[in-house]
C-alpha cells in the first residue's frame, strides 16, 4: 500500500472529523449526577452507536454498567483467520467547574494556532474520531484486514470500575489478540511514544478522633490531644525529609529503564516554581514511573477566615497511594492500613475507609503487536522511532484485560501530550498529532495483519 495515500485519505477527512468532534464535544458526558444530567451522557453514548453502525459494524449495543453508566460496543468483521484488535476510548470526560478559567467555551470545539479546545478533545472524545479515521481510511483502500472490536466507556473518568466488572462477567466480550487502549499520548509532541507501564492507586480516607466535642484551647490546650495535630502527624509521617513515599513494608527503591524524563523538562512540563526542589531521589523516571508516592487528595478542616482557638475533636483527610509495576495493590493498601494505625500519635482513635482501588501494569513489549506500531509510527512520523514511556497515573482496565486475556498484547498511545492540558482548562488536541495517530492506527492494523498470528480469541 502506499503510504502517501492512507495520509492524503487521513489529511482530507480531517474537517470532517473537525465536525464530528464538535458535535461529541458539545455533550457534557461527566458521570457525575451532582455535575451533569444522565441524558448527556445517553446522548454521547448513542452518537458512538450511531457513528459504529455507520462504519458498517455489526453488533452494535449500547451497554448498561453495573455502575449505572453505559459503554459502547461494537465489532467490525474482517478476512476469515484474521487477528482480532480490539480498539478502546471513553467518552466520559472530567468536569468543567470554572467553565471562565476557559479561554473558550469548555463545550464548544474552538480551533487556535493548529490546536482543537474543548473539553474531552484529547482525553479522550478525540480518541473516537481517531479510531475512525483510521478505519475510514483502510476502508477507501482495500479494506480493513483484521476482525475489529471497539469498546468506547462512559465512566473512566470516576474510576467507578464499571467495564472491569462487566469484562469480567462476560469475558469472550472484549477478547482480542492486541489491544490499542488510546487514552495515554506522545512523551512529547511529535514524538511518538507507547506507554508499556502504569502505577495503580489505592485510595482511602482516614478519620481521627480524640473527644466527645471540640474544646476551647485555652481551657484545655496542653494536655487535651487535638484531632487535626495527630492527623497531621500520620500524614507527615508518609513521606521522608526528601519526599520519598515511606510506607512501613513498601519499596520505594524502583528503577525506570526507559525513556529519559529530564529534571528541566519536568519542571517546564510540572509548572514548578522557581526556587522549589522536585522530591524524592533518583530519576524522574524513577519517582513517576516506578516507585510510589502518596498523596493527599483532601482534608476537612475549619477555613483559615473564621477560626477560632480551638482543639478539634476529629479530623478527616482522603488519601491516595501510586503503587508501581511489579508491586500489588491489594498488598499495598494493607500495608498503608498498617501504617496509618501504627503512627497514630496518643492512642487516638483512626477510622480507614477504602474508597477505590487498581493494579498497576507493565506491558510484554516482545510480541508482533509492538513490533507492527514500531513500524507504523516510524510511518507517521518520519525521522522518529518509537519510544516506550510511563505514566504516573494508573488505567485499571489495563490490568483487568491483562487478565482476563494473558495473551493479548496491549498497547498504550493517544493525544494526550503535555500541551494537551488534559483534566485542565483549556484542554486542547494538536491537529497534527491527530492525523499522524490516525496515520499510525491505520498502518499498524496493516502491518499487524501481515505479521500477527491470529489466536480465535475473537
Amino acid at each position: 500500500m502506499d503510504e502517501n495515500l492512507i495520509a492524503g485519505t487521513i489529511a482530507s477527512m480531517i474537517p470532517t472529523a473537525r465536525r464530528e468532534l464538535s458535535e461529541l464535544v458539545a455533550f457534557r458526558s461527566v458521570a457525575d449526577l451532582d455535575v451533569s444530567p444522565r441524558g448527556e451522557s445517553e446522548k454521547a453514548a448513542q452518537w458512538i452507536a450511531d457513528a459504529l453502525r455507520a462504519e458498517a459494524f455489526a453488533d452494535v449495543t449500547v451497554l448498561d454498567m453495573p455502575d449505572g453508566w453505559q459503554s459502547v460496543y461494537g465489532f467490525l468483521p474482517g478476512p476469515p483467520d484474521a487477528p482480532t484488535v480490539l480498539l478502546y476510548a471513553h467518552f466520559d470526560v472530567q468536569p468543567a467547574l470554572d467553565e471562565t478559567a476557559w479561554t473558550s467555551p469548555p463545550f464548544t470545539l474552538t480551533e487556535r494556532d493548529g490546536r482543537w479546545y474543548g473539553r474531552g478533545t484529547a482525553d479522550c472524545k478525540g480518541a473516537v474520531l481517531m479510531h475512525l479515521l483510521a478505519l475510514r481510511a483502510l476502508k477507501a483502500h482495500g479494506g480493513v484486514p483484521v476482525n475489529v472490536k471497539v469498546i468506547v466507556e462512559g465512566s473512566e473518568e470516576q474510576g467507578t470500575g464499571g467495564l472491569e466488572q462487566y469484562a469480567r462477567a462476560h469475558p469472550r466480550l472484549l477478547a482480542a489478540d492486541a489491544v490499542l487502549v488510546a487514552d495515554a499520548g506522545n512523551f512529547r509532541r511529535g514524538v511518538p511514544t507507547v506507554t508499556t507501564a502504569l502505577r495503580g492507586i489505592t485510595m482511602l480516607r482516614v478519620q481521627v478522633d480524640t473527644l466527645r466535642a471540640d474544646l476551647h484551647s485555652g481551657q484545655f490546650g496542653g494536655p487535651a490531644p487535638d484531632a487535626l495535630t495527630a492527623l497531621l502527624k500520620i500524614l507527615a509521617s508518609l513521606t521522608g525529609e526528601d519526599g520519598t513515599a515511606r510506607v512501613d513494608g513498601l519499596a520505594a527503591d524502583g528503577h525506570w529503564p526507559g525513556l529519559d524524563y529530564s529534571e528541566a523538562d519536568f519542571r517546564a512540563d510540572a509548572g514548578l516554581l522557581d526556587g522549589v526542589r522536585l522530591t524524592g531521589t533518583g530519576s524522574v523516571g524513577d519517582r513517576l514511573w516506578a516507585r510510589p508516592s502518596v498523596g493527599v487528595m483532601g482534608i476537612d478542616c475549619p477555613p483559615v477566615e473564621g477560626a477560632t482557638p480551638t482543639i478539634h475533636a476529629t479530623a478527616r483527610a482522603a488519601l491516595s497511594l501510586r503503587v508501581p509495576p511489579g508491586q500489588d495493590a491489594r498488598t499495598a493498601t494493607s500495608l498503608l492500613v498498617a501504617h496509618i494505625e501504627k503512627r497514630t500519635p496518643w492512642g487516638a482513635r483512626v477510622s480507614i475507609e477504602p474508597i477505590g482501588q487498581g493494579e498497576p501494569f507493565r506491558a510484554d513489549t516482545s510480541g508482533p503487536a509492538y513490533t507492527a506500531m514500531a513500524q507504523a509510527l516510524g510511518t507517521a512520523f518520519p525521522g522518529q522511532t518509537m519510544r516506550l514511556g510511563g505514566f504516573g497515573g494508573g488505567i485499571p482496565l489495563c490490568g483487568t484485560l491483562a487478565e482476563l486475556y494473558p495473551r493479548a498484547e496491549i498497547l498504550l498511545f493517544g493525544l494526550s501530550e503535555p500541551e494537551a492540558n488534559i483534566h485542565a482548562a483549556d484542554e486542547s488536541v494538536s491537529v497534527d498529532e491527530l492525523r499522524r495517530l490516525a496515520v499510525a492506527e491505520a498502518h499498524f492494523l496493516r502491518g499487524y495483519a501481515a505479521n500477527g498470528v491470529g489466536s480465535g480469541q475473537g
